[in-house]
């Protein structure tokens, strides 16, 4: 039988060549980080980052984070500050990205920042791309690889599902243990968070003060755009279906187990749940399912990120 996943890789040293060489040669991999697995390119390369636009089908105001592996590197494309330095000595690596101010000397694809006067740079985790970055002489932009506008992938079969063969790479690192993008703190200025992650900004707060201020923000990180982290499908908030060929995602204990509940953690561990999130809504749109209703998710730690991506994705 033939194996229709010939394009997915496990993680060895043969492997690791044949990625590298392909990324050397202008091409976009699927690779794995402990958020979600991402389209990884050339970040010095326009020819590179424009393959990662089209691939995805992504709005060009939309920019990419920049990946490094650490920040003696990015100092040569971005401005450190303070702020930076605290919150990286804590946080990093990990599902942290930082907004910050251009470099005049960056070598970043103006496409990936969408021209503006900033980038958006993290310090991955995950072994696969940690060690990747240590053999390339360049970042990698990399954009959840999935249809902009859709489910982040948490796993290589994910990715798969989303580009088929148009990838020539996925590396199979097992499934993204956060499973949820990355926080997105602005530190330009005032710090300011984008994106609410896994990483609080309770948790932030013990380093720095943050401006929680709800101002309209110009775009400058993924993840902004009002509709995002689609499944496909109608995302209900609050609600419980009345016909069975809708699906309930919950939380917690207290829930039955019918056969169109979907719990993302019946211990009720909010880490657990947005591990769970997207795999369990890209389980319910392949079971057939017309709806997705959700009930209510605790909104402190982790449960911020969880309900901002449900907020999305029902838009």
């Amino acid at each position: 039988m033939k194996n229709i996943y010939s394009n997915i890789y496990s993680f060895n040293k043969k492997t690791l060549k044949k990625t590298v060489n392909s990324l050397n040669q202008g091409n976009i991999a699927g690779l794995p980080t402990e958020t979600v697995y991402g389209l990884a390119g050339n970040a010095y390369s326009d020819r590179a980052v424009k393959k990662i636009f089209k691939l995805k089908k992504r709005p060009s105001k939309n920019p990419l984070i920049v990946h490094y592996d650490n920040y003696k590197r990015a100092g040569k494309d971005v401005l450190l500050n303070k702020n930076f330095f605290k919150l990286y000595k804590k946080f990093c690596p990990g599902p942290m990205t930082f907004i910050l101010k251009k470099n005049k000397k960056t070598k970043i694809s103006s496409l990936a920042t969408a021209k503006l006067n900033t980038v958006a740079i993290r310090f991955p985790s995950h072994r696969v791309i940690k060690t990747m970055l240590k053999f390339l002489d360049y970042p990698l932009a990399m954009p959840s690889a999935n249809l902009s506008s859709g489910l982040s992938p948490v796993n290589a079969f994910d990715v798969f599902d989303e580009f088929k063969k148009k990838l020539k790479i996925i590396i199979n690192g097992g499934n993204s243990s956060v499973g949820l993008e990355s926080t997105v703190i602005d530190l330009t200025g005032k710090p300011k968070i984008l994106r609410p992650g896994v990483i609080t900004s309770k948790d932030i707060k013990n380093f720095l003060k943050i401006d929680l201020s709800r101002k309209n923000f110009k775009i400058k990180s993924p993840g902004m755009m009002k509709r995002h982290y689609s499944p496909g499908i109608p995302v209900i908030i609050g609600k419980k279906p009345k016909s069975l060929s809708d699906a309930y995602i919950v939380f917690g204990k207290k829930f039955k187990n019918f056969e169109n509940y979907f719990n993302l953690s019946k211990k009720g561990d909010l880490k657990e749940a947005a591990a769970n999130l997207y795999k369990i809504m890209r389980k319910i749109k392949k079971k057939g399912y017309k709806k997705i209703f959700v009930s209510r998710i605790p909104k402190f730690g982790a449960g911020i990120a969880i309900n901002d991506r449900l907020l999305r994705a029902s838009r």
